[in-house]
């Protein structure tokens, strides 16, 4: 199915089941600790074996040397199989990072061997039996360095004259922003188990957002024929990116799978997680903007260097400040500078989520400079057409409704003017604002429906990490096919199902629901075929045409199967497509200590049609949390001098947790908008976390009068700068 022009009015303006606030459909297997986890999946094989990994305990260089003969021999080992063993595995476009074989090291905690043995705990003994030599080589470790040292600007785009604009500017600002390296320290590890005993066909259950991506990658991998791997991810316990791309606990169980004869399951043990996996890389940032004395702004200077390995894309701070505020004259340049660290990829948000951090304190500073409100000065800077191509405009935006309405909601107007004003005992309190902006990306995303047996059953390669799509995608079968939502069944998550989209970048409700609905009207084409009846309509359970009323699940015959994939047009490329939100915090920080407690937290979101407002709610309530975790405590620790990550655990990286949350709150817009899907949806997922740390950020200066600009916001930052005791 082709959609190649905006939606008209159709069914989903008139829904009795999309739109409406459903209960997850796997909320019981969650919180009685039955849905299957790809490490739990004691169930799918017998006879399995455990793999624990080795990584490297340098940065970069060669092994010289392995000897595992005293892991071999140890208790219940079944096999070791070192780097040095193999050739290096090839590598798909998608990984940067090696995943295993050879001697080079490119970054610390690579995987350099695997122990399989019949417990996890005999496994993991073996591993530090193995005897490793190196010869190490001097690497590059810190961005700051790096930053000093940048001479040319490796310019993205520019448009109109900025250096002239700037020449001009009756008001400006010019400053320097750091964001930290962060990672994904999601509740499930990486995890796999791997059935490849005939060294032919490999069966692979394991935790991954994308099944066609991962699948592709892991037959380049292997040197095998995507014909002969099948995998499995039914539940993902939390991915935020980190799960996109093949990593080293696939490849290591599908390796010891093959040497032992038998299933192997493997686990990246929690400090795999920061130094092995993939993470958000730290950036440095250089914001100035330009303004008249009116307040519009004029001008935009953004540049940001981020860490990659060669090869990498890190992470691109300055993609936002193209589109979201207007101004003609603008510049953005982004350099990913090649260091020995481990591997930077996507993160919840990639690039808007550090770039909104920086650009919505710059704002504020903007306005500050300007004598204006912030919330005024945002509005005022509104733009409903992008700024680099203006005959390109917004299908749907709603930005100033979401400021206006939060500012209402939050009670703004009462916030104190005068930073450092407001103090409650020991407490001084502050209200701070941001805008929120994320593109609202669709991707070709194809399901099967079958009507079996008084069901109808979708079956779709999606997945489900934990944002709920097993729910809308049962709301989107009921509503098209005219059902209760009980009588779907669906099944995700296996590479034997239709390619969808896949759950990433905030596509992943959108277009699979979309793919989804295709899905149903080709079973709804076969079954007025079957029936001999043309438009019939599908509604309480019933298939409806002139005189024919006949129940859904009556009609006789062989199984009925609709399959088909939605295309997105290019007339999308025509116009912008966005999602857009406002955040409002209030903070109280302690006068004497500098500690900062979160008091409260508004976000208020423009993303189309929401098709379940608690599913929703609950993906932007996560993202505003991890948004106030990279604001105040999220920071990966670099040892410039080893070239690792030092605080690889969760006791060392600091995540928000429930008692830094005491009262968040999300409003929806009533919006939709049909050029983003037939069902006028657009992802909402990862806008909580685009630009909520910046309002934090806004709000402790309105609470202290002191400006920090390097993330995360910790109290050592400020604590020279208090008000004196």
């Amino acid at each position: 199915m082709d959609f190649n022009q905006s939606a008209d009015e159709n069914l989903f303006d008139r829904a009795r089941i999309i739109g409406k606030p459903h209960k997850r459909i796997d909320g019981a297997l969650k919180v009685t600790g039955t849905a299957p986890y790809a490490y739990e999946r004691n169930d799918v094989v017998e006879n399995h074996l455990v793999g624990y990994p080795l990584g490297a305990s340098i940065a970069k260089g060669r092994i010289t040397r392995m000897d595992a003969a005293a892991a071999r021999n140890a208790e219940g080992v079944a096999a070791v199989i070192t780097a040095l063993d193999i050739d290096e595995l090839p590598r798909a476009d998608s990984n940067v990072a090696k995943l295993f074989g050879g001697d080079l090291v490119e970054h610390y905690h690579q995987a350099i061997a695997v122990v399989v043995a019949e417990t996890l705990e005999q496994a993991r003994a073996a591993t530090s039996l193995i005897e490793v030599e190196y010869e190490e080589t001097p690497g590059e470790f810190d961005l700051d360095d790096a930053w000093k040292r940048l001479q040319d600007r490796d310019v993205i785009n520019e448009v109109g004259d900025v250096d002239a604009a700037f020449e001009r500017a009756e008001v400006s600002i010019d400053e320097i922003y750091h964001t930290a390296s962060q990672s994904h320290a999601m509740m499930e590890p990486h995890a796999s188990i791997a059935d490849w005993c005939d060294g032919k066909h490999l069966t692979l259950w394991t935790s991954n957002q994308m099944i066609a991506w991962s699948k592709k990658a892991l037959a380049t991998t292997l040197e095998l024929d995507e014909a002969d791997i099948r995998l499995e991810s039914p539940f993902v316990g939390g991915g935020f990116g980190g799960k996109l791309w093949l990593r080293a606990d696939a490849v290591l169980a599908a390796l010891g799978s093959r040497e032992t004869g038998r299933p192997v399951k493997v686990a990246l043990p929690r400090p795999f997680i920061f130094n092995n996996a993939t993470h958000r890389s730290g950036t440095v940032q250089r914001l100035r903007i330009a303004a008249n004395k009116d307040g519009r702004i004029t001008a935009f200077d953004h540049s940001a260097i981020s860490h990659t390995l060669p090869g990498g894309s890190g992470e691109d701070a300055v993609n936002q400040t193209r589109c979201f505020y207007a101004g003609e004259n603008r510049r953005v340049a982004h350099h990913a500078i090649d260091m020995n660290l481990p591997e930077a990829a996507d993160m919840r948000a990639p690039g808007e989520a550090s770039g909104l951090a920086v650009l919505e304190i710059a704002m504020d500073e903007m306005a500050e400079k300007l004598g204006l409100d912030p919330v005024e000065f945002r509005i005022l800077n509104d733009t409903q057409v992008n700024p680099e191509e203006p005959h390109k405009r917004y299908s749907d935006r709603h930005f100033v409704e979401c400021l206006q309405k939060g500012s209402e909601a939050f009670g703004w107007r009462e916030r104190n003017k005068v930073p450092g004003s407001r103090r409650e005992g020991q407490w001084l309190i502050g209200q701070g604002v941001a805008g929120a902006y994320r593109g609202a990306i669709t991707m070709d995303s194809g399901a099967r429906v079958r009507l079996s047996q008084g069901k109808l059953v979708v079956e779709t390669d999606m997945t489900d990490i934990g944002t709920g799509s097993y729910t809308i995608i049962a709301q989107t079968v009921a509503e098209t096919m005219g059902v209760t939502m009980d009588e779907v069944e669906v099944r995700l998550g296996n590479s034997a199902y239709p390619v969808s989209s896949g759950s990433g970048g905030q596509f992943g409700a959108a277009s699979s629901t979309a793919g989804v609905y295709a899905a149903c009207l080709a079973l709804q084409e076969e079954i007025g075929k079957r029936l001999s009846i043309e438009s019939p309509r599908f509604e309480n359970g019933r298939v409806v045409s002139g005189d024919q009323d006949l129940g859904l699940f009556e009609i006789e015959g062989e199984e009925l199967v609709g399959e088909d994939t939605l295309h997105f047009g290019d007339f999308q490329d025509e116009i912008e497509l966005g999602t857009f939100g406002a955040h409002f915090v209030e903070v109280a920080v302690n006068a004497y200590t500098g500690e900062t407690r979160l008091r409260r937290m508004l976000s208020v979101c423009d993303a189309g049609r929401i098709l379940n407002p608690i599913t929703a709610r609950s993906q932007v309530l996560g993202g505003m949390v991890m948004s106030i975790g990279a604001a105040l405590s999220e920071s990966l620790s670099i040892d410039t001098a080893r070239g690792f990550f030092a605080n690889h655990d969760l006791a060392g990286y600091e995540i928000a947790v429930h008692a830094d949350i005491p009262e968040q709150e999300v409003i929806f817009l009533d919006t939709l908008d049909g050029a983003s899907t037939p069902l006028k949806a657009k992802g909402v997922g990862e806008l909580g976390i685009c630009g909520g740390a910046a309002a934090v950020a806004n709000a402790m200066y309105n609470a202290t009068g002191i400006r920090l600009r390097d993330y995360p916001l910790t109290l050592d930052r400020m604590l020279d700068r208090l008000p004196a005791i």
